[in-house]
């Protein structure tokens, strides 16, 4: 076998560690390294929640489940590290890594800055998180980010329905026909009308 066979193998090893890399940086938070090479082995990836995670790539196979390890307040930590113990099982080669991800954390983790809304608008103005936590009494809504946004433009305030749901109970001059809570923004007083069938089950 000649030298170049060799160098020809190792490069199209090395392109699907590259194309893996160049997937985490363009659809989840990276946070650290700040300048994400191909030298770099390794993604620090913001979840949204508070905590982190970074994500060790094996360049031999980098499709297989990485090396992780969390950081952040040590209950939604030990939590996420929890689940991903569970859930490992589940990690499947074939699926991109983004996918498999979300799979084995049961949450969608959240883009790059660049493609979410301002930090005004991403930060719910009643709980002033980007993120719901990581709980199982949340179902689908569990760790995912704001989805209900007031449709004054000058007010735009983004909130997670979950929570805005709550608080326009809360409230007694809110009204509510079937699945649909009709009340006012918390921050404009403008009219709101969100869905309470799916937020939590």
């Amino acid at each position: 076998m000649s030298f170049t066979y060799f160098c020809t193998q190792h490069l199209e090893k090395l392109q699907e560690f590259w194309s893996t890399l160049e997937i985490i940086d363009k659809s989840l938070w990276v946070v650290d390294p700040k300048q994400p090479s191909r030298a770099m082995s390794y993604r620090q990836i913001n979840t949204g929640n508070g905590c982190f995670i970074t994500l060790h790539i094996n360049a031999d196979d980098p499709r297989s489940l990485p090396e992780c390890r969390f950081m952040g307040s040590n209950p939604m930590a030990n939590s996420l590290r929890k689940i991903w113990r569970m859930n490992s099982k589940r990690w499947m080669k074939d699926q991109p890594l983004p996918d498999n991800l979300a799979s084995v954390l049961e949450t969608q983790l959240p883009g790059p800055p660049s493609d979410r809304k301002n930090d005004r608008q991403v930060e719910c103005g009643i709980c002033y998180a980007q993120c719901l936590p990581i709980d199982n009494e949340l179902g689908a809504k569990s760790g995912s980010g704001t989805d209900y946004t007031c449709d004054n433009t000058n007010c735009s305030k983004a909130f997670h329905s979950v929570c805005l749901g709550d608080w326009l109970h809360s409230i007694t001059t809110t009204r509510q026909s079937f699945n649909v809570l009709f009340g006012n923004c918390p921050y404009c007083s403008e009219p709101v009308a969100v869905k309470i069938n799916d937020a939590k089950k």
